[in-house]
């Protein structure tokens, strides 16, 4: 029987509706990337506050925001969190089989616990994991940063440096596996008392000085102590890229709670080529600017692909866009493709490979030519618009694949994840990575995209050129509300 620890304070410490809690997760990201925290070598172990989200999530993005070109590297995670319910002697397991919130289930690495089961400080403790909030509430940070991986959670208890040290190094893996040590720093002081008792916890993480941090000085002092001490051993570097608390983020500074950030790297930190074929980082910060983007101001967007389609159905050209007034993220270059559905069926899809003018132009452009110029259907009538849905997807840059033949293409390319284009000579054809929801396996996708360019899909193609790209969208089933009009509301 397959077991599910479910989520135990979603609702209270994070959202529990799955898409404003992926909103909200990148969100943080997207400010964190803005800040430039996303900029590093790549980070071998994070360390990150577990408050609610709207005391801690900002600091623990600045860590989170480390992982975004990993994703499609780490494959396991090794999360140490303190026990605040159930006490336990040293470290404990979980019996699940996958850990779930609101963004779906995470597998648990079996295989990797029954390793560990067989170290003398390590149990396994249901009850200690049934309510605790250390590990939970990092959950939706990885798998919004790290899409598919498996986890290895452990709740710590009153254990040893060396004890947790031990643990973490028989787990210590390759570049596959990511180690998380969940810890607040200190509890319920004035502000300008947290502010030094907390700096003094900073300087000593920084020095991997574990013995200095007191009993009172974080809650997760247990495996932080046992990373410091194995971090030290391995001649890692550690930095810390946050640092507030609860005064700075909910406003009350008469009684806080401390929170801080900070990345470990080993080696030169960086992902080896054989792991990540290419560098992704430039196409994963730009969806997640992308989605904040679309969070702020999607539902605008989409009155304004209305309001184009219905202009060109009075005057026959796409809606004229005045810049003046409009958001400056609006009237940055950026590239989208708009689709319209009817009755859930392809009506018309329009877009832009790279962007070269103002996001807000290119909508309403490609508003107007969704419904009236793809050459796979006739002009969209009037009668129709009740029928028709529009989404719009923000497209990333491009990043070439490095391959030798289509299987090596098949082989890189990531199902519901990686948008596709290909060219052979002059035949180019691409599609979008919501194509996959039809398309589930990547040779079915693949040939079906060779036959959109013109190519034999049964046929390997010689010299195949490819680019992946990722997309963040929106969408709303209501063309013809008589509210879905286009205004400038910031």
């Amino acid at each position: 029987m397959t077991v599910v620890r479910p989520p135990a304070v979603a609702g209270m410490f994070y959202s529990d509706d799955p898409r404003q809690l992926e909103s909200d997760v990148r969100g943080f990201l997207a400010q964190a990337v803005k800040d430039g925290k996303q900029e590093g070598p790549a980070p071998k172990a994070i360390i990150a506050p577990h408050a609610g989200y709207v005391y801690s999530g900002s600091t623990a993005a600045t860590a989170y925001a480390r992982l975004l070109p990993l994703k499609g590297t780490i494959e396991r995670v090794i999360l140490l969190g303190p026990c605040h319910r159930v006490a336990v002697q040293g470290l404990a397991l979980s019996g699940a089989d996958f850990f779930r919130t609101p963004l779906g289930d995470i597998p648990l690495d079996k295989q990797a616990e029954t390793f560990l089961a067989a170290m003398p400080q390590i149990t396994t403790v249901d009850a200690t994991h049934e309510q605790e909030h250390s590990l939970e509430v990092h959950l939706p940070f990885l798998q919004v940063t790290l899409g598919e991986f498996s986890l290895v959670p452990l709740v710590v208890g009153l254990a040893t440096p060396q004890q947790v040290a031990e643990v973490l190094d028989a787990a210590w893996g390759g570049p596959e596996t990511l180690i998380v040590i969940s810890t607040d720093l200190s509890h319920f002081l004035d502000y300008d008392t947290a502010l030094k008792t907390d700096g003094k916890t900073v300087d000593a993480i920084e020095r991997m000085d574990g013995d200095a941090i007191g009993d009172h000085d974080a809650c997760g002092r247990y495996p932080v102590k046992g990373m410091l001490a194995l971090a030290k051993q391995k001649g890692m570097k550690i930095a810390t890229v946050g640092f507030c608390n609860s005064g700075d983020t909910a406003g009350d500074k008469s009684r806080v709670v401390g929170y801080g950030s900070w990345v470990l790297t080993e080696g030169d930190g960086q992902v080896s080529k054989s792991a990540k074929p290419e560098d992704l980082s430039a196409i994963e910060a730009q969806a997640v600017k992308a989605r904040a983007l679309l969070d702020e101001h999607g539902e605008n967007l989409l009155r304004l692909a209305a309001s184009s389609i219905l202009h060109g159905l009075e005057e026959n050209k796409p809606l004229k866009v005045e810049l003046d007034g409009s958001p400056d993220e609006l009237k940055e270059d950026g590239a989208v493709f708009v689709t319209l559905e009817k009755n859930g069926k392809l009506r018309g899809c329009i877009g832009t490979l790279e962007a070269h003018r103002p996001l807000v132009e290119d909508v309403a452009e490609h508003g107007f030519d969704s419904a009236f110029k793809d050459s796979r259907f006739p002009p969209l009538s009037r009668d129709e618009l009740a029928e028709i849905s529009i989404s719009i997807s923000v497209l990333s840059p491009f990043v070439p694949f490095k391959i030798a033949n289509e299987a090596d293409l098949l082989r890189q390319l990531r199902p519901g994840i990686d948008g596709l284009v290909i060219q052979q000579g002059h035949r180019r054809a691409l599609f979008l990575p919501q194509v996959w929801e039809q398309l589930k396996e990547a040779p079915l996708f693949l040939a079906h995209l060779k036959h959109k360019a013109g190519l034999d899909p049964n046929k390997p193609a010689e010299d195949l050129k490819a680019w992946r790209f990722i997309t963040e969208g929106v969408k709303t089933t209501e063309l013809d509300d008589p509210h879905s009009v286009w205004h400038l509301d910031g």
